[in-house]
């Protein structure tokens, strides 16, 4: 006989006991279909956390900042500018920044190769178009290629441009993200001699939110950034130390990072890279799955068991045909592969079902609450399927299935014809 009359038989043989098939199928779909879904979080959110990475920096550098307290960005809107609580510097006698000897510091660490500083600047307010003044705290310079856009493009270097959140828009008196691209807002700055000057921005883009809370407040081009903190250290009759909010040291080997990081602690410096700040939420996530996927693990087991006692009933009913079979010259081990190919079957169609069904559940339940609960989170899909990860669930569930079946193929493949014969 050969394989392809051994596989026709087994799938024939499969359903000569549809009740007891079906209910050992539906076992192993309950397994399948879970570890479908919870492959379909872990895959969906990592990819979310990626993509958060890319717009957060470059994973081959160390965040240094100085050791002080920060201010929370707001994700809510901006807050309306209120001079009788707003105490924004435009010196640096309270503000806590990376000095010109800090940079010198980090350039000197073994492993650093250069240094990006960051300069630190505070507008006094922002005014709409429509006249209304909000506090604004720029975020990193945008020129970072993996920040996720709602509409509009990254800052152009060289350009006064910046990025504002999204939840933003609607406050700025824009009617949607597509209408802020291109309009102008107004952001006073204040300088040393407490002079005011109005800069016109243009609006290049609105930035989705993240996990991370980048992408919370205003972003702006580089070259605006540095134009604006001339303008806020001007004025003074004497000099102004220059001061940053944060640098980029980019390392040779992200390995060396810990040993950075300790040596920028002795200094009162905090290093941080982008996997300190997300990894976190991927360990998190991680855990999460594979205690979910235990549970479909469990489910497997026991549907493994019933695939045991499926055969095992199928090979005491068929004891005489398989006596029959083997007294007509059909091998032990052919016998022994006819039973196996009846539980790898069972175990494809039970996988095959359950990672399908999965699959067209994620997908609605991912579009729904993007739409919904998630819609603060753009560009999270929670369940996003690979398909060489479903393909590996249905082999893992076939290949469970396959040593379920061995002790009952064996039995079948040991028969003594001539007993099994006898048998009634």
């Amino acid at each position: 006989m050969k394989f392809i009359d051994l596989l026709r038989t087994a799938i024939g043989n499969t359903f000569r006991s549809k009740a007891r098939t079906i209910l050992t199928v539906i076992a192993i779909f309950i397994g399948a279909f879970t570890l479908t879904l919870t492959s379909g979080v872990g895959t969906g959110v990592n990819d979310y956390i990626d993509k958060t990475v890319a717009g957060f920096g470059d994973q081959k550098s160390i965040y240094v900042q100085k050791v002080a307290e920060q201010t929370a960005p707001q994700d809510d809107g901006p807050r309306e500018y209120d001079p009788e609580e707003s105490s924004i510097q435009t010196g640096f006698g309270s503000t806590s920044g990376l000095s010109n000897d800090d940079i010198e510091t980090i350039e000197n660490i073994d492993g650093v190769t250069s240094v990006d500083p960051m300069y630190m600047v505070s507008p006094t307010y922002l005014e709409s178009a429509d006249g209304k003044k909000f506090q604004l705290s720029l975020g990193a310079p945008s020129d970072a290629e993996g920040v996720q856009l709602e509409a509009g493009e990254i800052p152009a270097r060289e350009d006064d441009e910046m990025l504002i959140p999204a939840s933003w828009v609607e406050d700025l008196g824009f009617d949607s993200n597509e209408d802020a691209v291109g309009k102008t807002v107004d952001v006073v700055m204040t300088n040393m001699a407490g002079e005011d000057k109005t800069f016109e921005i243009t609006i290049s883009g609105i930035s989705q939110a993240s996990l991370a809370g980048a992408s919370l407040t205003p972003m702006p081009s580089s070259s605006l950034n540095e134009k604006l903190y001339d303008y806020q250290t001007s004025g003074s009759p004497r000099d102004v130390p220059d001061s940053y909010f944060m640098a980029v040291a980019n390392i040779e080997n992200i390995d060396d990072a810990g040993q950075i990081k300790s040596q920028l602690a002795d200094e009162n410096m905090m290093g941080m890279t982008v996997e300190d700040q997300l990894g976190m939420f991927r360990a998190v996530i991680n855990g999460i799955v594979w205690i979910l996927n235990s549970f479909a693990i469990i489910a497997l087991l026991a549907a493994g068991f019933g695939i045991v006692n499926t055969l095992l009933m199928s090979v005491q009913e068929r004891t005489r045909e398989i006596g029959l079979m083997k007294a007509l010259g059909m091998s032990g081990g052919k016998v022994f592969g006819l039973f196996s190919l009846e539980a790898i079957f069972i175990g494809f169609l039970g996988s095959a079902i359950g990672a399908a069904v999965g699959v067209a559940t994620g997908s609605i339940i991912s579009s729904v609450l993007s739409n919904g609960l998630l819609e603060g989170l753009p560009g999270l899909s929670l369940f996003l399927f690979d398909p060489i990860q479903i393909a590996i669930i249905i082999l893992s569930v076939m290949v469970i299935a396959f040593l379920a079946g061995t002790i009952p193929a064996m039995r079948a493949a040991r028969q003594d014809p001539i007993n099994a014969l006898r048998y009634e």
